[in-house]
């Protein structure tokens, strides 16, 4: 283990460790098993035997996803990006065409490897490569034919944006214009009906099709679920055995999944109500503190998901943000990166989640001028990245170094660990 990766160890224990942040941090062997053996979801029986090859406990969650998408049937997959090339391949079957509509910073692109060239034989035309959703008038452009039209909702890469939902249904009827279908890529789905102004199930009815994520907003332990027409879905079953989706037993991925459905989706539209909260008291906070230039993006959060830029070395404010956690308990931020484009900058995702909620507007402002403080210490002493720089830090004062507040981000603003 080199210098690096101890540091790295160092400052993940040090923010797991923190009392006081807007997200929990990944929970310990021995917590997340003395909480799947407390796990109540209403409804289940749990004496009933476990799931074999599906059915049982994973065909409750099924039925209970369709329901909540308004969709005729739903199918578990033990991981997203199996339900993404699933979907796809099913629907470029249906229309003869392997060419799939989507955007450069999907996660389909980003963050798979390129299973949809590589293992499923697709080939994907972009509309738009701005950092936004594509147009309609940008759909009905595009030079080539295609089969499918697959949206991601919200759009992670560029700050966890939605269109508007006039946009997104005039996007959808022009893939409907040129005989396409709309794959919607609802990993982050559930958290999107703030922002919409709609039900699950209306927005999830734009769609010929629908993934969704158990662990990235309701706290699951893993698992996906592909939702659609019963026939598509049947047909996707047959699909994820030949991709090595038949699993054995999955009871403990959908118990979590249905307590997440039962005590996460309720609070979901709190968190991002607070996530606009805190995205402002972050602008004030490093404002008062004259940073020079910084970005809260989207200025009003879309889900209780954002992002956040500063003209500080990733190293800087890791160093920083260790060292205040270490001597308050509190963690503003965790993972920084530095993209490179614009030069000069860092960026990080903030996740409001229910520690957040305890933290007022004051407390956001005075934590983010603290960090800063902190940062720029890290720089002018030289140290930021050093196996010490948490200390030397540390050592450099505490001036403006709130004990009672934090706001925490979630860790992937780096490389996505990904299913």
């Amino acid at each position: 283990m080199t210098d690096a990766d101890d540091l790295m160890t160092r400052r993940r224990a040090t923010w797991a460790a923190a009392e006081h942040t807007l997200s929990a941090s990944l929970p310990t062997i021995s917590a997340r098993l003395a909480r799947l053996a407390t796990a109540r979801p209403g409804g289940v029986d749990l004496g009933q035997q476990v799931d074999v090859y599906a059915g049982g406990i994973v065909g409750e969650l099924e039925e209970r996803t369709a329901e909540l998408l308004g969709c005729e049937d739903a199918a578990f997959f033990p991981t997203g990006t199996m339900a993404q090339q699933v979907a796809l391949r099913c629907w470029a079957e249906r229309t003869g065409s392997r060419v799939v509509a989507s955007h450069p910073l999907a996660h389909l692109e980003v963050h798979e490897r390129s299973a949809y060239a590589v293992v499923t034989g697709l080939r994907t035309v972009h509309p738009t490569r701005a950092p936004r959703a594509a147009t309609a008038a940008e759909v009905r452009a595009l030079g080539e034919p295609f089969g499918t039209l697959m949206v991601e909702l919200p759009m992670r890469e560029p700050g966890f944006v939605l269109p508007e939902w006039e946009e997104l249904a005039e996007v959808v009827e022009a893939a409907r214009e040129r005989e396409a279908v709309v794959h919607f890529d609802g990993a982050r789905l559930w958290e999107c009906t703030t922002h919409f102004g709609r039900g699950l199930a209306e927005i999830a009815g734009l769609a010929d099709s629908v993934y969704v994520s158990f662990y990235k907003s309701l706290g699951g332990l893993s698992g996906a679920a592909l939702a659609g027409p019963a026939e598509f879905v049947e047909e996707a079953r047959a699909w994820r055995h030949r991709y090595g989706g038949q699993v054995f037993q999955q009871w403990p991925a959908a118990l979590t999944a249905l307590e997440g459905l039962q005590r996460e989706l309720p609070r979901l539209p709190s968190y991002v109500e607070h996530a606009r909260v805190v995205a402002e008291a972050l602008r004030e906070g490093f404002a008062a503190a004259g940073v020079p230039f910084f970005r809260v993006h989207p200025g009003v959060p879309h889900t209780h998901q954002f992002q956040v830029w500063l003209p500080y070395g990733a190293e800087a404010l890791m160093d920083a943000g260790t060292a205040l956690a270490e001597e308050t308990g509190t963690c503003l931020f965790r993972m920084w990166t530095e993209p490179g484009d614009p030069p000069g900058l860092s960026v990080t995702e903030v996740t409001v989640t229910e520690p957040g909620l305890a933290w007022s507007a004051e407390d956001v402002a005075r934590e983010a001028g603290a960090l800063v403080e902190r940062a720029r210490r890290v720089e002018a002493a030289g140290t930021a990245g050093a196996p010490e720089a948490a200390g030397a830090a540390g050592a450099a004062g505490t001036e403006g170094a709130g004990a009672e507040a934090a706001a925490s981000g979630p860790e992937p603003a780096g490389p996505e660990v990904s299913n």
